[in-house]
């Protein structure tokens, strides 16, 4: 019985493998993510205080995942996790013992096979700013600064940018970007539901342009959350808007650890910390 379900498990392996290494998808010419903060899927989904995320959620070039979930709380490992498949052993939103890190991550996989990376940070005050604050900037929020000039899987320090350098011009864009916006317009900030309303409109405001480009562009919008509103479930907002995608709702189950799989994916790397066991994201693609 024993050795029927051990053959059992190395074919469901196999096959498991097989299906992923011949899955094809498609490439994006540019990925921006968005990471907003501390909300559960019900808050946003079908809200009257989010008006423009639900007009994405609508639109015919949107996969709404209504089984995304955050991979803990607080706010800080989740967004290692999503930039890098692990939280690195940090398990607060307090500065790391020790940094830079030298573990994978997204950024430096993307520049080691000749492709480009930034991330994007509103009131960053300078280029590879490396403080805990300033104003609403949050450090906490900003992953990739933790591998910042690293000698192993290092970022450089030109790669940490204000959102003021975030390129007019998208096709000037990294291949990959992330944007974080400050702790007054990401839903961190403030009361409900002036906090929904505010950051609903800074995206509209902020990142509209680039959503109409990429549907045109073969580009990627993604939009997730850090965490829920501090609830056991930590259901959480995640949808993908461009050009190659099937606009519908998705039911697979999902996580930070899925979305950092399903990049990886896309330009042939190297699967990061825990991105390797994830389930990745298949079914809502326009493939030709």
């Amino acid at each position: 019985m024993k050795k029927i379900l051990l053959l059992f498990v190395i074919y469901f392996l196999v096959i498991t493998n097989y299906a992923e290494f011949t899955y094809s998808q498609p490439k994006p010419s540019h990925i921006v993510i968005v990471i907003l903060e501390n909300h559960s899927f019900d808050q946003i989904v079908g809200s009257k205080n989010s008006p423009y995320i639900n007009y994405l959620i609508n639109n015919k070039s949107c996969a709404l995942f209504t089984e995304s979930y955050a991979v803990t709380h607080p706010s800080q490992p989740n967004y290692l996790a999503l930039f890098s498949g692990s939280v690195n052993g940090v398990a607060d939103d307090q500065l790391p013992e020790t940094f830079p890190f030298n573990t994978p991550n997204l950024g430096a996989e993307l520049l080691k096979n000749g492709y480009s990376f930034a991330g994007y940070s509103e009131d960053l005050p300078e280029v590879g700013f490396n403080g805990k604050f300033s104003g609403p900037y949050a450090r906490k929020h900003n992953p990739w600064v933790n591998w910042q000039d690293s000698k192993i899987n290092g970022i450089p320090k030109r790669d940490n940018l204000p959102f003021t350098s975030f390129p007019k011009d998208y096709k000037l864009l990294p291949d990959v970007s992330f944007i974080i916006p400050n702790q007054l317009n990401d839903m961190h900030d403030g009361k409900e539901p002036e906090r929904i309303i505010r950051s609903d409109a800074w995206l509209k405001k902020n990142l509209d342009g680039y959503i109409q480009w990429a549907k045109k562009n073969n580009s990627l919008f993604i939009l997730t959350f850090d965490e829920d509103n501090n609830t056991s479930t930590n259901k959480i907002t995640t949808l993908f808007v461009g050009q190659k995608i099937k606009g519908a709702t998705y039911n697979e189950k999902i996580n930070h650890f899925s979305i950092l799989k399903t990049i990886e994916k896309m330009y042939n790397l190297p699967y990061a910390g825990e991105s390797s066991e994830a389930n990745l994201i298949r079914d809502c693609w326009i493939i030709k």
